[in-house]
């Protein structure tokens, strides 16, 4: 069993750089820079960022971002937070080439905010988001290979 690097207390941590899609690299490769494991956003801040990592076709960082809301929020919201965060790490796994990982995050992220499209909360598009999703699930199993993957817009426009 090889080594893992540790934090101060000895829990292990993976201190690996890693590229955009959030797979590990080689310890002396450049990678970009991670979401720290401690960051909690709250929502308008955490929707403002996710967006922009989303933009810049860095859905792993996104989903880091949105499961540091989802440990802090209101237990009314947690199932949102979640099924965001795994809307954004289905999207990871299609760009990283993994269609089975893809559609099965895709369908629990889907399943987990539809119970928030009537009132959606923070000015959050779950109407589009669900659209989208069942698009991205639908294209999956339809197209080979697929074509660019649309960005989702987690605000109503």
């Amino acid at each position: 069993m090889a080594d893992r690097d540790r934090d101060g207390t000895g829990k292990p941590v993976n201190a690996r750089p890693r590229d955009e899609l959030g797979r590990p690299l080689p310890h002396d490769a450049e990678g970009v820079p991670r979401i720290p494991d401690d960051l909690r956003l709250p929502p308008d801040e955490s929707i403002t960022e996710a967006q922009r990592l989303l933009d810049h076709g860095m859905p792993f960082h996104a989903h880091e971002v949105l499961e540091g809301t989802w440990k802090i929020a209101p237990e009314d919201e947690r199932e949102l937070w979640q099924g965001l965060a795994q809307l954004a790490v289905g999207l990871t796994h299609l760009m990283r080439g993994n269609k089975t990982g893809a559609r099965s995050l895709l369908r629990q992220g889907h399943d987990r905010i539809r119970h928030y499209e009537v009132e959606a909360p923070h000015g959050l598009d779950i109407s589009g988001l669900l659209m989208w999703s069942e698009h991205l699930i639908d294209e999956i199993d339809r197209v080979d290979p697929l074509p660019a993957t649309p960005v989702p817009r987690l605000r109503i426009p």
